[in-house]
């Protein structure tokens, strides 16, 4: 008599999981952070997939954690706007208590996995965590400089996985992690475009102009070049361990391409329809490029 009612409680408590944690997010950003691990190891003979399972089970906590804390300070603004509106905690589904207890537990799983790998992946993490519910957060009604501090928890995944492979944080992480920073800007405009009148509604400055004008898609041009210029510093030998062959730097050169003119279609038609199709095609441009460089490396 009672299987139907816990089944439904289990499964509600599973979906209200996956909404806290953002799991299409943080799926998208274990990836970066394995993309990372694997172009860090030295072969892939001597792969320790247990550490791999560490890094991206706690990738995911840290990811998650991430989520949770931003939706319990943002509960009363997440009720403004139609995307967020239903989220557990802004929905009252979850009480802030209860988000919070899932945020700290998640928050020490992640620090203790990434710490068992070792303890600059730790660190990393923290200051991923620390940055986006400390600083980025509150900023978001403040300036669209939040954009900018952003960036730097949102580019760290790829870079953490280089680190989480070698221990070390030389010029080959440190141009991952430049990658996926150039990364944000396109990607993030571009859903501060589409969203606008969304975000609006509950105070935030997304975009770099504060309006959906010529200045914030010039800027996104400029962003997705220079996204472009970073994407191709491995072909040119000067990234240490991390390189690219020319043949793959042709690929990321005409991957690079297709976003910009996406970019440029932007600048000219300044329609939500043209912002959201940059974003997807800017989410299809990371996780093409990670691949790319990872086949690159094993055919090499």
């Amino acid at each position: 008599m009672n299987s139907k009612p816990n089944t439904l409680s289990v499964k509600s408590i599973y979906t209200d999981f996956k909404a806290i944690t953002k799991a299409g997010l943080a799926i998208s950003v274990v990836f970066s952070s394995i993309a990372g691990f694997l172009l860090g190891v030295p072969d892939f003979q001597t792969l320790h997939w247990v550490i791999l399972l560490k890094l991206a089970i706690g990738g995911y906590c840290m990811v998650g954690a991430s989520n949770a804390y931003n939706q319990v300070i943002e509960k009363d603004l997440d009720a403004l706007m139609d995307r967020t509106k239903n989220r557990p905690v802004a929905s009252g589904r979850m009480q802030p208590n209860v988000a919070l207890v899932v945020a700290s537990v998640l928050t020490v799983v992640g620090i203790v996995l990434l710490y068992s790998i070792n303890p600059k992946s730790a660190m990393f993490g923290a200051i991923s965590i620390f940055l986006y519910t400390s600083i980025y957060t509150p900023l978001k009604t403040v300036t669209s400089l939040s954009v900018f501090v952003g960036a730097f928890p949102g580019a760290i995944p790829f870079m953490l996985g280089w680190v989480a492979a070698t221990g070390d944080f030389g010029i080959e992480a440190g141009t991952l992690f430049l990658i996926q920073f150039f990364w944000q800007f396109p990607h993030f405009w571009a859903i501060g475009w589409f969203l606008y009148e969304d975000y609006e509604k509950a105070g935030f400055f997304m975009l770099p102009t504060g309006k959906k004008d010529r200045g914030t898609a010039l800027q996104i041009i400029l962003y997705t070049i220079w996204l472009i210029v970073a994407s191709l510093l491995p072909c040119l030998g000067y990234t240490g361990q991390l390189f690219i062959t020319p043949i793959a730097a042709v690929l990321v050169f005409l991957l690079g391409l297709w976003m910009l003119f996406y970019a440029v279609k932007l600048y000219k038609l300044r329609t939500a329809k043209a912002a959201r199709t940059l974003m997807l095609v800017s989410v299809s441009y990371i996780t093409l490029l990670q691949l790319i460089y990872i086949f690159d490396k094993i055919l090499r």
